[in-house]
């Protein structure tokens, strides 16, 4: 975008929804499929965002908000790998997941499937534990990410090096009600 002069402060705006969408439709998926609630899909997940994040990093879009928006989908990977039994654990997790709502953690946590026989499931004490632990905060009483949000575009005014004094505009355009004053 930037090599058809398009303005850095757009392609910026351009990545952080393209970033939203990707972590709304994520997210969703998480939220929705028991089938990718595990250890490894937040292995998955976490490796996958950390190269979007070096992706904005190589490419000078740090200052466009786009790996804020990604904070929702880094949190419920995290939260697909810590361990998940004693009363600390869910401390950790309620001081980790501050961009989860209290039911998008419990949701993940009644979700989430061992792979191997190593692994248990997540105790319903546990949850509930969580679920006391996060009553104070005051979240939405939403589940899903709204995928069709977007965000305002803003258009920086940025003035052009060509001086009009030495514009041609050429005859095959038609334009002769311009004068040059």
């Amino acid at each position: 975008m930037g090599e058809h002069g398009l303005d850095p402060e757009i392609v910026g705006q351009v990545v952080r929804q393209l970033f939203h969408c990707i972590n709304a439709v994520t997210l969703n998926n998480l939220l929705l499929r028991k089938d990718v609630c595990s250890w490894s899909t937040g292995m998955q997940l976490r490796y996958n965002t950390s190269q979007m994040e070096e992706w904005l990093r190589g490419n000078n879009l740090c200052q466009s908000k786009a790996a804020a928006t990604l904070e929702p989908i880094i949190q419920a990977a995290q939260l697909l790998q810590v361990k998940k039994k004693t009363s600390q654990d869910a401390e950790a997790i309620c001081s980790l997941c501050t961009g989860l709502t209290m039911q998008q953690i419990v949701k993940i946590l009644n979700l989430y499937t061992p792979l191997n026989e190593f692994e248990e499931r997540v105790t319903v004490s546990f949850i509930r534990n969580i679920q006391n632990r996060l009553q104070e905060r005051n979240d939405p009483p939403q589940l899903l990410l709204d995928t069709k949000q977007t965000f305002p575009v803003l258009f920086p005014y940025t003035p052009s090096a060509l001086s009009l004094e030495t514009l041609h505009i050429p005859a095959s355009l038609g334009l002769n009600f311009l004068i040059r004053v």
